[in-house]
């Protein structure tokens, strides 16, 4: 199965954002392969993604499952001998962000769920799957995180984010953003290249549709980061090409 086409994981790949990426992408001639907890689930949207012509395969695929990451790294060793481009989509959110700045009282199994998805699990996977992508010709790591992840901008009164302060997201994000910048500069001599992604406040299961934007601008931002060319950024924080605040 081996291809000349780039090839790319997405975690998280079989809803929202993550499956307007994959579609995105697919457009743009990657080879696409959507992780999905459901793997039927990761089957039926793999056959509507290739009913508009991308070429998308499917693998059963759990963020919370070490043995998972494993899986995935026999996967694409055995089909395709590298990794091109990784997405870590997957994450999930257990606060409301319309609820007052919850500090003093989130319970502990909402922190550690909430990191064991957006930050250790992540963390971990990239780590098992950093040998495939060193193989790759010009490696490209996406983190999805979120501008709620911005220290700078949760400490500024005049910020629009201010008042929404969920503690156990956002610190998820705020940290997924420091393993950005160092996994950055331990690559910094290589031809890889990482970066955090915001997509914005999307129109998804967790953004509601109280949320100002639609889902195929929400996946514009990974995509941009996913085909960076050789002279782009790496060890940054993006919404739709602009840099945002630490």
């Amino acid at each position: 199965m081996a291809t000349e086409k780039k090839v790319a994981f997405i975690t998280g790949g079989n809803r929202g954002i993550g499956l307007e990426t994959a579609r995105q992408l697919g457009k743009q001639g990657v080879k696409v392969v959507i992780g999905s907890r459901d793997l039927e689930k990761g089957k039926a949207v793999a056959d509507k993604l290739r009913a508009e012509g991308a070429d998308v395969d499917v693998i059963r695929f759990d963020i919370t499952k070490a043995a998972d990451y494993l899986e995935a790294y026999n996967y694409f060793d055995k089909n395709f001998g590298r990794l091109d481009i990784l997405i870590n989509n997957a994450g999930v959110s257990k606060e409301s962000f319309g609820a007052p700045n919850n500090a003093s009282s989130v319970n502990s199994s909402v922190l550690r769920e909430t990191f064991d998805t957006n930050f250790f699990g992540t963390i971990e996977l990239t780590q098992k799957l950093l040998p495939l992508i060193k193989k790759a010709p010009e490696g490209r790591i996406v983190n999805l995180s979120s501008i709620l992840g911005s220290l700078a901008l949760h400490a500024d009164p005049a910020s629009p984010i201010y008042g929404f302060k969920a503690l156990a997201y956002d610190a998820s994000k705020s940290a997924l953003n420091a393993f950005t910048v160092h996994l950055a500069a331990e690559l910094k001599d290589t031809k890889i290249k990482v970066n955090s992604a915001h997509p914005g406040w999307v129109k998804t299961d967790m953004g509601t549709d109280a949320a100002p934007m639609e889902i195929p601008d929400g996946a514009k931002t990974s995509v941009q980061l996913a085909l960076l060319p050789a002279t782009g950024p790496t060890g940054g924080y993006f919404h739709m090409g602009e840099a945002l605040p630490w």
